[in-house]
């Protein structure tokens, strides 16, 4: 995205030349502006991050929480040079919906409504949900797609019937547009908060829409409920993030029909708790050129998410997710001496009686100056509900700002919430949180026709 600035110079002019740490876009993104209110899709609603995330707004909106790990409420952005001391609020550069407008909509498995499924999570304590029970008490899940196969550990009732996964898509898009027009919103967004699925590969169903379409018909195995509502989000024009690791958007058939349809993507898999960190001291270790032997990760949990992967077939899934993050940032075919040989463990027990407090354990062994080994103990007591909800806000907002910018297909710049994010055909994923946040801050620069920062730096000396 950032450049070399267009008047290049040859070498005869180069003793004159000010080498700058902006370049400018070419031209500033026609925005439309956000009017009425946006509708939140919510597969899972009945979760700990989805009601943890509404609770948390309906909380903001009553003056009694703040939204502490919102980029589009508390970020700021720099613009121009250092020394111009200009950093606005994101939400005042760039036209994003007001949490106030949100309205929020869902399915689950179970029939509890918000306020009651909140109080079952056990993430938000009592006192608090009692201050906003009336708007959690309104909302209540629609019945959801859903087939046992692809979560094996949980067993609701409140499913939806149906001859075909076909037939089944359909009554998800007559749910959205009925929400749509009941409620008189003007715009929508859809982010997956539902369970991980077992772990599945790309097969020829996925390869095209008329494939994918004709799979739909045919109850084709390979279709998992996760696409069948990304399917129905994109048909409906609702831009669509994937929460979790599960194969779901990110197929070359939903691709093409988001490109088609102008409806932005992204995914996969919320980047919390021990990948979190993991994105944040990797590239540390690496930027200095240290060593790494191994690198073991623990994980104890008692929420329906850790119920969900006590199953081998789900476990496989997440993990396939958090494995890939090392590699990525490593690169270890750039530095065979350092990194061609380590040992990645990442493990996830399920312990009830941990509820939604998550403890992570990891052990990171390092070697460096002449290979003398090291070692690093992290011990993070984190919950995992706590640090999605804020990045399904962000994710909501973001979403509408890049379809109502014209943005479609695969979202890159909002790789800074995944654990694997999708890229295009070619490219490999960018891991590291901080070039990640650069690529979406310097997204949202371009947006608002504003210089794109590089960090160069070298004409405040000159």
């Amino acid at each position: 995205m950032v450049s070399e600035k267009p008047d290049a110079v040859n070498s005869s002019q180069r003793g004159n030349t000010r080498l700058s740490m902006t370049t400018k876009p070419k031209k500033k993104k026609n925005i439309i502006a956000p009017k009425g209110k946006l509708g939140v899709l919510l597969p899972g609603i009945g979760g700990a991050v989805s009601t943890t995330f509404i609770a948390g707004v309906e909380a903001i909106k009553a003056g009694i929480g703040k939204p502490i790990g919102s980029m589009t409420q508390l970020g700021s952005i720099r613009l121009g040079k250092r020394t111009d001391k200009t950093s606005p609020l994101i939400k005042d550069l760039i036209p994003l919906y007001d949490i106030n407008d949100l309205v929020f909509y869902g399915w689950d498995i179970f029939s509890d409504n918000c306020y009651d499924a909140a109080l079952n999570a056990g993430v938000l304590k009592s006192e608090l949900l009692e201050q906003i029970k009336e708007p959690l008490k309104s909302v209540s899940p629609q019945s959801a797609v859903f087939e046992r196969k692809f979560v094996k550990n949980l067993n609701g009732k409140n499913i939806k019937r149906a001859k075909t996964k076909m037939d089944l898509a359909n009554q998800l898009i007559k749910d959205i547009d009925n929400f749509k027009k009941d409620n008189n919103l003007a715009r929508l967004v859809m982010v997956w908060c539902g369970s991980t699925e077992v772990y599945l590969e790309k097969s020829d169903v996925h390869k095209s829409i008329r494939k994918f379409e004709k799979g739909l018909k045919e109850n084709n195995p390979a279709i998992a409920p996760s696409m069948i509502y990304a399917y129905a989000a994109i048909k409906t024009g609702t831009p669509y993030a994937n929460g979790a690791p599960n194969l779901s958007v990110d197929i070359p058939a939903l691709e093409e029909l988001a490109k088609k349809n102008s409806v932005p993507i992204c995914g996969k898999d919320f980047k919390t708790g021990q990948t979190l960190m993991k994105t944040i001291l990797a590239p540390g270790l690496k930027s200095r050129l240290l060593g790494l032997n191994g690198w073991f990760s623990t994980n104890i949990l008692g929420n329906r998410d850790g119920e969900v992967l006590d199953d081998p077939y789900s476990f496989k899934t997440k993990e396939a997710s958090k494995l890939s993050v090392l590699e990525y940032i490593f690169q270890p075919d750039l530095y065979p001496e350092l990194y061609s040989n380590y040992y990645h463990k990442v493990r996830i027990n399920y312990y009830p009686p941990r509820g939604d407090e998550k403890e992570a354990w990891d052990n990171i062994d390092i070697f460096g100056w002449l290979g003398y080994k090291m070692q690093i103990k992290i011990n993070f007591l984190c919950r995992d509900s706590i640090l999605a909800a804020p990045i399904v806000l962000d994710l909501v907002l973001f979403l509408d700002l890049a379809q109502r910018a014209g943005m479609s297909g695969i979202q890159e710049w909002l790789s800074f919430y995944f654990k694997s994010p999708m890229v295009g055909d070619q490219l490999y994923p960018e891991h590291d949180v901080f070039i990640q946040q650069m690529k979406l801050k310097n997204t949202l620069r371009y947006m608002a026709g504003e210089e794109l920062i590089t960090h160069l730096g070298l004409d405040y000396y000159d």
